[in-house]
């Protein structure tokens, strides 16, 4: 074999080892465009209107003209008047697209992994009738890597083809393992390769290990479904949360800076001493409203995401979701 056929081999080797990982790209991605989203609203914070972030008063004044009668109406927007300020819109959607684009990622990585996890038992007990035949590990995983897998096959012929080049098999085993990158994985392959190095019967070790890892994901898929009631308690509560908060600012809220104004027109027309309402905290409350509910909804998710799958990556999509239709009916 010439030096050029043995590196295109070693080459080979090393392109079956590897697995595309979009993990790193897709956070650099989502750090950039948060940023250039908290640059937009410094800009629009030093210059207010540049951009449609914030939310604003619009004010309608109205002025007697020097003849007495006319009346002069003018509307504006004050700007120095900040219901919601424009850097608080800049967090919260660099928030979401620092969460969003990783949150989705993630979870079609674990829908993956999970559906290669599936045809995990069915591998198993195929490589162990086959061991039952007289083959070693080796052998019986190139003639396993003929049957259909889903999305496990595209693995499984990387094994068979590292063993045909000369890879030993727990070599092959852990490899896959390094791939996939699951705790069901990591734990089925150290078995398998320990029992192989030992010696004793494969067949019945690898038999044992199917009939486990099958009854563990029976137990995940249950555990699943059962998350789903939670996981709605949770979206119907943020909802709930969020039309209290729609009813307060478009009823309460009003209601206070109407009976302030109104308390305070009649104090000046009687000229009695009142105890006047402090309507200039309404805005204050608005505001305090709108970062209550972004700072539940993220929450919410974090905890959906615990309780679906244990770990709080799964909980950035659902975070975002919530903050999105939180940011939306609040805007």
């Amino acid at each position: 074999m010439t030096d050029t056929s043995k590196a295109e081999e070693a080459a080979a080797k090393v392109k079956l080892q590897k697995t595309k990982d979009w993990t790193k790209r897709v956070i650099l991605v989502s750090v950039i465009v948060a940023m250039v989203v908290m640059l937009m609203s410094v800009v629009e914070t030093m210059n207010p209107g540049t951009l449609p972030l914030g939310s604003y008063r619009e004010v309608t004044e109205e002025e007697v003209a020097e003849d007495g009668t006319t009346v002069i109406t003018t509307t504006y927007t004050d700007y120095n008047d900040v219901l919601r300020p424009a850097f608080i819109d800049g967090i919260v959607l660099a928030i979401m697209a620092m969460i969003g684009p990783y949150g989705f990622y993630y979870s079609a990585k674990m829908k993956k992994i999970h559906k290669i996890e599936r045809y995990l038992p069915d591998f198993l007990r195929d490589v162990a009738e086959a061991g039952r035949f007289g083959m070693t590990l080796a052998e019986a995983i190139v003639v396993a890597a003929a049957g259909k897998y889903g999305n496990l096959t595209p693995e499984i012929k990387k094994m068979a083809a590292q063993i045909e080049w000369g890879v030993p098999a727990s070599e092959a085993l852990r490899l896959f393992g390094t791939r996939v990158n699951t705790t069901l994985t990591h734990r089925t392959i150290a078995i398998v390769t320990k029992s192989s190095d030992a010696g004793g019967e494969v067949s019945d070790v690898l038999t044992m290990v199917a009939h486990a890892v099958k009854e563990e994901q029976l137990t995940k898929a249950e555990k699943s479904i059962q998350m789903v009631t939670y996981l709605a308690v949770i979206y119907i509560a943020y909802m709930v949360f969020l039309i209290t908060i729609l009813i307060m600012s478009g009823t309460f809220l009003p209601a206070m800076e109407d009976a302030g104004a109104s308390i305070a027109s009649m104090s000046e027309e009687s000229g009695a001493e009142v105890d006047l309402i402090n309507v200039d905290v309404v805005p204050a409350l608005g505001l305090l409203f709108f970062l209550a509910a972004i700072i539940h909804g993220m929450g919410d998710g974090l905890v959906a995401g615990l309780l679906e799958t244990g770990h709080i990556q799964g909980g950035l999509r659902h975070s975002f979701l919530l903050l999105m239709i939180g940011y939306m009916m609040l805007r």
